[in-house]
């Protein structure tokens, strides 16, 4: 009998970090059923001579949770080989919530990860209280590919504890109040738990979001319930806070939960910052702790441009910041903002307001760098090349250097402003360890300030294919298998028989990432920036056609990933 699928005569690079090779895989039912060999005839047949074959990516930090609502398909990350997106990061999410909370949780939501509260509150079902219940109404919406998700601690406290949960401390029965609900939200299919601890992660008020300074014990209390069920205690840290330099929370979490544990630790601008946070690192998990650095593989942060706005205050102008002319510029459209460039008088005072602000306020002109007007963005520019160094070398000042490379590129260029991972010599020494896993796309999130979607893309044409700091092997694993196994996935991540069949086929010459652009495809017509991709031939989500070339081939067969106890329902 044939099979449903044949991918034939691929190089198979399987996940673990095993030494590739040339074969078939053959899938049946939406499980691998053989890799490797000649397989028999298959009802659909791809033909991956010249290809490479891998699993699908896992991608551990996105905020999906809202997007999923409205766009299924997941994207931009979809079109990136990302099988499985992981909900539900930084202790921000949407479930546990009472009905009367579901604005609050939405505001939250919008201040700390810039996705519109409008939407949220639009685009969602709404018709959940426990987490379980949410998981249930994402499966109603039949996403094109993965999905697990994590409890986040500030819907947990704020459920709990209300208003108190900003900065109260809780109480032993409100402790185990939420050990018992977390417990039962790991037994609906919860995957874990996430926790924020950086203050300048705000609400609506102002106030740092629930869970920021919540003692240790209340963490691990939470933490026994999570290990209990195999599941991940996901953190957002605050190294500048003594009790956290230390590390000693996820080093409690660790070892006194047996948890795994993960937390989000980006590179410095300086050469040196790869190197100490490898040894940071290293003490932080002595004896064999289980502990797992997520960290950007690029320098990022904002991107900005014509086409969408500026990092003064997160707008493109503010009264008393630039000045009218500014704030015609940001009220019009791609086309009216190049229309009033080529206006000279216009131009000429967009330059005046511009020049008559103190730099020390414009922090970005010295660490954004232009990322070309080509198909693909250029997200190497030497450090000593920033936005300020071009005017300099001009002769300009930087907002005639801005405005000229806008016209240029026909409004269509950007910068980006290197906030995190800003030298790339720094995160060439930190990705190699073998706790860290590259990724932070944080897709679904700061919609309209940055776009990483492509990270994975990134991962493999930079790093595999370019600069060889991996083996395609070894990048592989990193982007599967890796993140696979930090989740508590285990049917899932390899090319193995009866592992599920998610698997991208791939041309590594042509995998790349397109120019991002701006396009208003969210609820009430919010921007937000979309990246493409190059080189994906095909993607397979449970043994169904999803993607192909990078778009969507009509394939809506992803699945709620439950947690370990209810991983056998789905």
């Amino acid at each position: 009998m044939a099979h449903d699928i044949v991918i034939r005569g691929g190089t198979v690079v399987d996940g673990t970090g095993s030494a590739a090779f040339t074969g078939d895989v053959a899938i049946d039912g939406g499980r691998i059923v053989s890799v490797g060999g000649k397989a028999g005839p298959g009802r659909q047949e791809v033909d991956a001579d010249g290809l490479v074959v891998t699993p699908g990516f896992v991608d551990i930090h996105t905020h999906l949770d809202a997007q999923i609502g409205w766009d299924p398909l997941l994207t931009p990350v979809s079109w990136h080989g990302v099988t499985t997106a992981l909900l539900g990061n930084c202790g921000v999410t949407f479930a546990p919530c009472k009905p009367a909370d579901r604005p609050l949780l939405a505001a939250m939501m919008e201040t700390v990860e810039d996705i519109p509260r409008e939407a949220i509150l639009g685009g969602l079902s709404w018709e959940w209280e426990s987490y379980g219940e949410y998981l249930d109404a994402l499966d109603k919406l039949n996403p094109a590919i993965n999905v697990a998700g994590m409890v986040g601690h500030s819907a947990l406290r704020w459920y709990v504890m209300g208003e108190r949960s900003v900065e109260g401390e809780s109480t032993p029965e409100e402790k185990a109040e939420m050990a018992r609900i977390i417990g039962q939200a790991m037994d609906d299919g919860a995957v874990g738990f996430s926790s924020n601890r950086f203050p300048g992660h705000v609400g609506p008020d102002g106030r740092s979001i629930p869970g920021t300074f919540a003692d240790h014990d209340e963490v691990v209390a939470i933490g026994h319930a999570v290990a209990a069920r195999d599941g991940l205690m996901q953190n957002v840290v605050d190294f500048g806070r003594k009790d956290m330099a230390s590390g000693a929370l996820l080093r409690r979490l660790a070892a006194e939960c047996r948890a795994r544990v993960l937390f989000s630790y980006t590179v410095g601008g300086s050469p040196d910052s790869g190197r100490r946070n490898a040894e940071y690192l290293e003490r932080l998990s002595e004896g064999g702790l289980d502990i797992t650095a997520l960290s950007l593989p690029r320098g990022t942060g904002f991107v900005f441009g014509l086409q969408s706005r500026i990092p003064a205050k997160n707008i493109w102008s503010q009264r008393g910041f630039f000045g009218p002319a500014w704030e015609a510029l940001g009220a019009g459209d791609l086309e009216a903002r190049l229309a009033m460039l080529r206006n000279t008088e216009t131009r000429a005072a967009l330059v005046a307001e511009a020049k008559a602000v103190d730099p020390s306020r414009l922090p970005w002109v010295e660490g954004a760098y232009w990322m070309g007007a080509s198909e693909t963005p250029n997200y190497l520019e030497p450090a000593a090349n920033s936005l300020g160094a071009m005017a300099r070398n001009a002769g300009e000042h930087w907002s005639e250097t801005f405005f000229r490379l806008s016209l240029e590129s026909g409004g269509r260029g950007l910068f980006t402003w290197r906030m995190f991972s800003a030298n790339i010599e720094a995160v060439r020494d930190f990705l190699p360890h073998p706790q860290v896993m590259p990724g932070l796309s944080d897709a679904g999130a700061h919609v309209s300030q940055v776009m990483d979607c492509g990270v994975t893309s990134f991962i493999l044409s930079h790093w595999v294919r370019d600069e060889g700091l991996f083996t395609l092997e070894e990048g592989v694993r990193k982007l599967t298998s890796g993140p696979a196994r930090v989740i508590g996935l285990k049917d899932r991540g390899v090319l193995a028989p009866g592992m599920r069949a998610d698997i991208n086929v791939l041309d590594l010459a042509a995998i790349g990432e397109k120019y991002p652009r701006v396009v208003r495809d969210f609820p009430g017509g919010v921007p937000r920036y979309v990246q493409g991709s190059t080189g994906y031939h095909a993607t397979f989500v449970n043994g169904e056609l999803a993607f192909r070339d990078g778009e969507h081939a009509g394939g809506r067969s992803g699945r709620v990933l439950r947690g370990a106890r209810a991983r056998v329902a789905a």
